[in-house]
């Protein structure tokens, strides 16, 4: 290089001092780029350093997913976040998701009915843990979202929930998009997300499903005792005798006399609970709970239900009341109901599997059985999902 000339020497120099300082270079680029971001979210969020949220392990034996065409990415999700855990999403700032979706409750509620801008729910807020791994498509408890994009925006232009339902005097989602707009840090982070500052309802839908879809749990003693066998009908090493006797009750099916009375046989919850996801079967009908929580009369339109996944918290106590009314309060309860089935008048849309030959089952079960499906149902529930920092307040 000694015959080059010195302009060549220094232009050279130039360009190997600027890649080897190009990651710094990178990070204040971001910084520029997005001072706003930076600025709110510092030490929850880092533009140059997301969370991981698109390439999580999830095990070879799940194969359920309902993301359909809109895939997990870590920008997407971190905006979902942020979206997620946001108070102006509310028309008084004072409501978000996670009012109502508690990371410390695996994402329910511990209350019957959630606090929203003008009163409470008019059903119990469910768990969203592993809400992507599933067949149903189909979301809330009557199922009337075609889909979790759809259903993410729906308590936003709710006008007990969050207010913006374009009536009673409510703001409409466009009063919601013009108020986000004018927010620095979501001009930034839809900027960096989408590539443009513009704000959609589609976009927020995108993000926010995103988010909700990449909150998983798969480190539970079910899981690690899953792993180590071909199939779940094998007995779990890590199992205790009376989990795995509980384990075996839940997936096989019963058989029924006549008059609908168990003779033999488990008790199949598996039949709309399907291991190893403990998703809700798709076609399930009622399940015996009509009940309502605000007014009268009965409500039998609750066809869908949360991943029986994290039903506990770490120390074994529940994650809220069960199912849409909120009326169970232990799992011994919640496997009374299912014990007798009372066909209930009124009820046109009772799941056929829980009125065997007509009746409504029985499945006369001993202590010793109950006690076994609650201590195989606790094994289903992990502990990562309570403390992961991803899914925690970006605020």
């Amino acid at each position: 290089m000694k015959n080059f000339p010195l302009v060549f020497l220094f232009a050279f120099s130039l360009i190997i001092s600027s890649c080897s300082n190009s990651s710094n270079s990178t990070d204040t680029i971001v910084t520029d780029l997005y001072p706003n971001v930076t600025a709110k979210f510092t030490g929850k969020i880092d533009l140059n350093n997301l969370a991981n949220y698109a390439n999580q392990t999830i095990p070879a034996y799940i194969t359920k997913d309902n993301t359909a065409g809109n895939p997990i990415t870590d920008k997407g999700a971190t905006l979902g976040r942020v979206l997620f855990y946001d108070t102006n999403l509310s028309s008084n700032n004072t409501i978000s998701c996670s009012s109502c979706h508690i990371q410390a409750n695996a994402f329910g509620d511990i209350a019957v009915a959630s606090d929203g801008v003008n009163g409470t729910t008019a059903r119990h807020s469910m768990r969203l843990v592993n809400a992507r791994f599933s067949k149903e498509t189909k979301f809330f408890w009557d199922e009337r979202a075609a889909t979790l994009e759809i259903q993410t925006t729906q308590p936003i232009q709710n006008h007990t929930e969050m207010g913006f339902s374009g009536t009673s005097g409510d703001g409409s989602i466009s009063t919601l998009i013009a108020k986000l707009q004018n927010i620095a840090y979501y001009k930034e982070l839809f900027k960096y997300t989408y590539g443009s500052e513009e704000i959609t309802e589609n976009k927020m839908q995108l993000a926010l499903a995103q988010f909700v879809r990449s909150i998983q749990s798969f480190d539970s003693k079910y899981d690690i005792g899953r792993a180590l066998v071909a199939t779940e009908n094998q007995n779990f090493a890590n199992f205790t005798a009376q989990e795995n006797q509980g384990k075996n009750l839940f997936l096989a099916a019963p058989i029924f006399d006549t008059t609908g009375s168990r003779i033999s046989g488990g008790v199949g919850c598996a039949a709309c609970h399907a291991a190893p996801e403990f998703d809700i079967d798709p076609n399930t009908k009622n399940n015996g709970i009509i009940g309502v929580l605000n007014g009268t009369g009965i409500d039998i339109t609750n066809t869908k239900a949360p991943s029986l996944r994290n039903l506990v918290k770490i120390d074994g106590t529940i994650n809220g009341p069960m199912m849409h009314t909120g009326v169970f309060t232990s799992l011994q309860t919640v496997i009374g109901h299912y014990g007798k089935i009372n066909l209930a008048p009124g009820n046109t849309n009772l799941d056929p599997r829980l009125a065997p030959n007509g009746f409504g089952q029985q499945l006369n079960l001993t202590a010793t059985e109950v006690d076994a499906l609650v201590a195989f149902l606790k094994t289903l529930s992990g502990t990562n999902v309570y403390v992961d920092k991803k899914w925690s307040s970006p605020f």
